[in-house]
């Protein structure tokens, strides 16, 4: 049976970003994706324009019918809106048999909000406990935490705040630090894993935070370990950085096509 993987996110017209994003990352792993739409945005590699989010009774809708039909083997979550969407997210994902990954999308690569300011107490108390992991970048782990995250040290007193609130594995994202661009996981609340990769110089990284989500479901979906399933998401992203396309007039999209070690057609 191909394994499947469900993204519940926004749309990108421009491609880089959201669903688009996440499907194209799904299929270059060899998994079958599909997507529940949570809001729509206008924008292209230079700007977001406007953001319009769907109601929360259209979005359980769309997972449900999912779930009646072709229940997948892992999920992930992006741009959710609003405090509503989120709970709605949150009360379908209590009842989810397959492990899913949030990646809690604040803000764009523009800088244009994604989420409201109040949707992240709902993202912390009600979403991340029934998640297996939460990916948030430096920004969004100060956002979570209300704790400066700048240093490797810091980005672990994050990730410990994080776990002790909802219990779920963190692993915080830092392609922002200065030097090599390391992630850092950690596993049940106890075990920590470092992930480094060299830091790449290009304007051209729009979609990759989806983009790396979207590696890490894929890898669940196929059944790996959640430190194999980053592992081989992480390669994949600083590949698709490294190879990016080159697309666009501002911020670029990675690379969708760039080569894995666990599926290539």
């Amino acid at each position: 049976m191909k394994p499947i993987a469900l993204t519940i996110a926004g749309s990108d017209p421009s491609g880089g970003a959201g669903i688009q994003a996440d499907l194209k990352t799904f299929h270059q792993f060899g998994v079958y994706g599909q997507a529940v739409i949570t809001l729509l945005t206008v924008q292209n590699t230079q700007n977001v324009f406007d953001v319009q989010v769907l109601k929360p009774g259209f979005v359980v809708a769309q997972i449900q019918a999912i779930l009646d039909d072709i229940p997948p083997q892992a999920a992930k979550t992006g741009a959710l809106g609003t405090v509503e969407v989120v709970e709605a997210v949150a009360d379908m994902a209590q009842h989810f048999t397959f492990p899913l990954v949030v990646d809690p999308v604040m803000i764009s690569k523009h800088g244009a909000p994604l989420i409201a300011a109040e949707a992240r107490t709902a993202l912390l108390e009600k979403l991340l406990p029934h998640a297996r992991l939460v990916m948030p970048n430096l920004h969004e782990a100060a956002a979570l935490t209300g704790l400066t995250v700048e240093t490797r040290d810091q980005m672990e007193a994050a990730a410990r705040s994080i776990f002790d609130a909802c219990g779920c594995n963190v692993l915080v994202k830092g392609g922002h630090l200065a030097g090599v661009a390391m992630d850092l996981l950690l596993l049940d609340g106890k075990a920590l894993h470092e992930f480094p990769a060299e830091r790449i110089d290009t304007l051209h990284t729009h979609g990759t935070g989806c983009t790396y989500s979207a590696a890490v479901t894929a890898g669940l979906a196929l059944g790996l370990p959640l430190p194999q399933a980053v592992r081989s998401a992480k390669e994949f992203i600083t590949e698709a950085i490294r190879t990016n396309p080159g697309l666009g007039q501002g911020c670029g999209p990675v690379n969708h096509h760039a080569r894995n070690h666990l599926y290539n057609e």
